[in-house]
C-alpha cells in the first residue's frame, strides 16, 4: 500500500505545487522517488511529530495541503494534541498517513501497534478517517483526499491483499466497496484484515455459508445505506477490524444502527478486546492469536450464524 501511495501521491503533486509531503525523518526508501522529482515539495522535520504536525498546520493555512508521514501512532497519537489543537479545530487541509496500522510492525511490541488510531482519530470533529484494504483502494483514496478539503487521516498497512482488485470498480469517500456476494451475513472490515475476511467468506463458502463482504475503507463519514441493506438483506453483520472494538468500525456501525432504528437479526464485533497485546511476533501470527486470521473469523461468524436472530 504504501508504493501505491507515494507513487499517486507523486503524479498528483507533479502537476500541483500546492501539495506537500512531510516525513518525520523515515521512508526514504519508499519516499525517494517523491524528493527527487518534487524536491520543494519535500521536508525532512525529523524526528519531531509535533512540530511536523504544527508545520503542516501553518503551509495549510497559507493554501498547501499537507501531507504528514510516519509510521504506527508516531504521526497520530505522539501529537494528538497539536491535531486536535491546531490543524483540526481551524479545519487546516492536514493529510495524516501512518504506515503500519495494527500489527504491520508486531514485532517491535505495543508501542509500534497501532490498533487505537481509528477510534481516537475517529473522535475528531470534521476528520475523513480511511483504512484501505489494498493498494487499488490507497491509490484512488489519494486523489478522493486531495480533492476534499479539510483534515482527513489515512490508515495503511506494509502488506498487499492475496485477491484480485483493481480497476472495474470505483473507490469513493463514504461508500463502502462490496467484494464478495451472500446473504447469511454481512462481514464488513476496513484496512489489510479485509484480506483475512475474504479468505473466510471463501472457507464459510465452502462449508455452504455465503457471506456479504464489505471494505468499509471509510470509517467516517461511513455508508449508512451499506450498513442499512446489509440488516435488511442478510441474517446479521459482523464488523471486523485490527483495531480495538471500542469506538472504531463495529462502534460506529453499531451506533448507526440504533440512531437509525436499523435491527441486524445478529451482530458481532470482531478486533482487539479491551487490553493492551503484550505478545511481539509478526503480522500474521498476532492477528491468529486475536482471532483475526480467516479461520478465526470463520469460526466466529459460523457461531454467530447458528445463534437464535434476536428478531424475525
Amino acid at each position: 500500500m504504501r508504493a501505491a501511495f507515494i507513487k499517486r501521491l507523486t503524479e498528483l503533486a507533479a502537476a500541483d505545487p500546492r501539495i506537500v509531503l512531510i516525513t518525520g525523518d523515515l521512508g526514504f526508501g519508499v519516499l525517494s522517488d517523491f524528493e527527487a522529482k518534487v524536491p520543494r515539495q519535500f521536508l525532512n522535520a525529523g524526528v519531531a511529530e509535533q512540530n511536523m504536525t504544527a508545520v503542516a498546520t501553518g503551509m495549510a493555512l497559507e493554501g498547501y495541503t499537507v501531507f504528514t508521514y510516519s509510521i504506527g501512532n508516531f504521526p497520530t497519537l505522539r501529537c494528538l494534541e497539536q491535531l486536535r489543537n491546531d490543524a483540526f479545530y481551524h479545519g487546516a487541509n492536514v493529510k495524516v498517513v501512518s504506515v503500519g496500522g495494527g500489527f504491520s510492525y508486531g514485532q517491535l511490541g505495543m508501542s509500534h501497534h497501532a490498533t487505537e488510531d481509528l477510534s481516537i482519530l475517529r473522535a475528531l470533529p470534521e476528520c475523513t478517517v480511511c483504512a484501505p484494504c489494498s493498494p487499488f483502494e490507497a491509490a484512488c483514496l489519494v486523489d478522493a483526499l486531495v480533492s476534499r478539503s479539510g483534515p482527513a487521516y489515512l490508515r495503511l498497512e506494509r502488506g498487499s491483499p492475496d485477491f484480485v482488485d483493481g480497476p472495474s470498480v470505483t473507490c469513493e469517500i463514504g461508500q463502502a466497496r462490496r467484494l464478495r456476494e451472500g446473504d447469511a451475513c454481512t462481514l464488513i472490515a476496513c484496512g489489510g484484515v479485509v484480506a483475512e475476511v475474504v479468505g473466510a467468506a471463501e472457507l464459510l463458502k465452502e462449508r455452504g455459508v455465503s457471506c456479504r463482504v464489505l471494505s468499509m475503507h471509510t470509517v467516517k463519514p461511513i455508508d449508512a445505506a451499506a450498513i442499512a441493506s446489509a440488516a435488511s438483506e442478510t441474517g446479521g453483520i459482523c464488523t471486523i477490524e485490527e483495531n480495538t472494538i471500542l469506538g472504531g468500525l463495529g462502534g460506529a456501525v453499531a451506533e448507526l444502527c440504533l440512531e437509525s432504528a436499523i435491527r441486524p437479526r445478529r451482530f458481532l464485533r470482531l478486533g482487539i478486546r479491551d487490553c493492551y497485546t503484550s505478545t511481539v511476533g509478526d503480522q500474521a501470527y498476532l492477528r491468529r492469536i486475536a482471532g483475526l486470521d480467516r479461520n478465526g473469523i470463520a469460526d466466529a461468524v459460523r457461531k454467530l450464524i447458528d445463534t437464535p436472530p434476536a428478531h424475525q
